[in-house]
C-alpha cells in the first residue's frame, strides 16, 4: 500500500490478496477495464477507493472466485480476518466502520476518535479482529 497525495493505491499482487483471487484474476480485470489502474513506480497500481468499489461489489454479488482458499488463509484460530475499508460513517461520538474481507462484510462500532487514530476511510486496508461469546448458526432448507 502507499500513500500519495492522500491517494491510497495497491499494486497488483496486494490487491488480489485483497480481493482473495489470483494476480492473474486481477490483471484480467484490469485489462477488460472492471478496475482502474495507473502506473506508479513503473507498476500497475489500482486505487484504493476503487478496490473497495470492486470488493463491495464482488461481496454482494456471490462473485468472489476462490471462497474456500479464503476461508482458510482469511481466518485463523484468533478470528483475524484481512480486508479493505468499504464505508466509513461518523457522527460526534461513534463511527460505523464496513469491510469487505474475502467473501464477508464485517462492520464494526468504535468511537470516532478510534477510527480517526487509525485513519480510517475507503480503501484502506485494515484486519477485523473477532472476539465474540455469541454465535449465530442458520442452517438452509
Amino acid at each position: 500500500m502507499r500513500h500519495t497525495s492522500r491517494v491510497i493505491t495497491y499494486r497488483i499482487a496486494e490487491a488480489a490478496e485483497i480481493l482473495a483471487v489470483s494476480d492473474d484474476t486481477v490483471r484480467r480485470w484490469v485489462e477488460t477495464g472492471r478496475i482502474p489502474s495507473q502506473r506508479t513506480e513503473g507498476r500497475a497500481t489500482v486505487t484504493g477507493a476503487d478496490l473497495a468499489e470492486l470488493a463491495e461489489h464482488l461481496a454482494e454479488s456471490g462473485e468472489v472466485a476462490d471462497r474456500d482458499r479464503t476461508r482458510a488463509s482469511s481466518v485463523s484460530a484468533r478470528n483475524r480476518m484481512s480486508g479493505i475499508v468499504t464505508r466509513v460513517k461518523r457522527d460526534t461520538v461513534m463511527a460505523q466502520v464496513e469491510m469487505i474481507c474475502g467473501p464477508y462484510r464485517v462492520v464494526s462500532l468504535m468511537s470516532s476518535d478510534a477510527a480517526d487514530e487509525l485513519g480510517l476511510e475507503p480503501g484502506v486496508r485494515a484486519i477485523a479482529s473477532v472476539k465474540s461469546t455469541n454465535v449465530v448458526v442458520e442452517v438452509q432448507k
